[in-house]
């Protein structure tokens, strides 16, 4: 394919994903089965310890997962179930164009998405607070997931003024 002053040569290396375990005393069967995430990483942390704080993509597949595993706890009836959609929609939401952003060839391209990031953040909160109303056994854990979004929020905010 011939490159035109509007498309960029891809140069980009394809990624290989190889599952791999963040512990090193469980096995698969194990780890399949466990609360904690399963991940997909191109190669296992220096370290053995996942960088929570830093490893921004990671860190939004987590916060995914935990909207879905929270929506699981809610009690089903014709109200929550809304909530139940949108709040699973828009958590894990976060991730994915998160994941998109980051590859992303241009600077707008990158800005739009992150964007887009915040906005579904926002939307997270919001669905949170409305959990949190609607079923006040649960407000504790909402208010977790709450943080946690007000910080990923902050965090693609200043991602996206820079």
């Amino acid at each position: 394919m011939r490159n035109t002053k509007h498309q960029k040569p891809n140069t980009k290396e394809p990624t290989t994903y190889k599952l791999q375990k963040h512990r090193a005393d469980v096995s698969l069967e194990q780890e399949v089965w466990s609360d904690e995430p399963l991940l997909l990483r191109d190669e296992p942390p220096k370290s053995g310890v996942l960088r929570h704080p830093f490893d921004l993509e990671e860190r939004t597949a987590v916060f995914g997962e935990r909207i879905v595993r929270f929506s699981k706890t809610i009690p089903r009836n014709p109200s929550n179930n809304r909530l139940i959609d949108q709040v699973v929609g828009a958590g894990t939401s976060v991730g994915a164009n998160f994941c998109e952003a980051n590859d992303c060839f241009s600077k707008k391209d990158f800005r739009f998405t992150v964007k887009r990031c915040i906005k579904e953040a926002k939307e997270t909160r919001f669905f949170l607070r409305m959990i949190a109303a609607s079923e006040p056994l649960l407000a504790d854990e909402a208010r977790i997931l709450y943080r946690e979004a007000t910080e990923l929020l902050k965090i693609l905010a200043t991602m996206y003024r820079k």
